[in-house]
């Protein structure tokens, strides 16, 4: 099974991956970290991106691709995997097709930028462990500390409502085009990522099963 992961920041993304993981045994690939593996272990490929992201430039295309066409020989692949910030663009979904043959699904989690934009504004993370909260809708249990390890919650520099908006913006641009493009090729679920997250799963789930 493999999948593709579509929707603007804070839409629930990293939520319903974990979730696929656990039902469908499934790796998570998530573009980002992946670059940050391949710098610290000092492959060619972490010292070729090191390189230019030391100059502020953006990494190409060509290298997220091989970065992940390395990634997915990885034998936690083999049932299948979850693509989490990749392709961002019709072009580095295209090269994907390339790679790997279509996706099987290409999952839209909607959710209005007015939403976005306040949860965005809410959100906490742990820099220790990664769990996410919001305020709003997702609060830890105890006010600034999280359930899982006990550490200080944090907010990321970029979780502005300044910051949120010039996010999004790139979404709509860049990444939203992907929705028609997985859509033309029947491969597309669309979810409505403004209900409970338990819902949310539900209605995947019953599409994937």
């Amino acid at each position: 099974m493999k999948i593709v992961l579509i929707g603007a920041p804070a839409a629930g993304k990293g939520t319903q991956a974990r979730k696929m993981i656990a039902k469908y045994h499934l790796a998570y690939i998530s573009t980002g970290d992946m670059l940050r593996e391949e710098v610290a272990k000092g492959t060619p490929l972490g010292l070729q991106a090191k390189e230019i992201m030391a100059k502020g430039a953006l990494v190409s295309d060509d290298l997220i691709i091989a970065i992940v066409k390395e990634r997915i020989k990885a034998d936690d692949c083999k049932n299948g995997f979850i693509l989490d910030g990749f392709p961002r663009t019709v072009v580095q979904a295209e090269k994907l097709d390339e790679l790997i043959g279509s996706v099987d699904n290409a999952i839209y989690i909607k959710v209005s930028d007015e939403v976005i934009l306040e949860r965005i504004t809410s959100r906490l993370t742990c820099p220790n462990c990664g769990a996410s909260y919001n305020k709003i809708s997702i609060p830890p249990k105890k006010e600034g500390i999280c359930d899982q390890c006990g550490s200080a919650l944090t907010q990321r520099k970029d979780d502005t409502y300044e910051a949120g908006k010039a996010r999004l913006a790139t979404f709509h641009e860049q990444s939203e085009p992907l929705v028609a493009y997985y859509e033309k090729q029947g491969r597309l679920l669309t979810v409505d990522g403004e209900q409970d997250a338990d819902t949310i799963f539900s209605q995947i789930a019953a599409a994937l099963d």
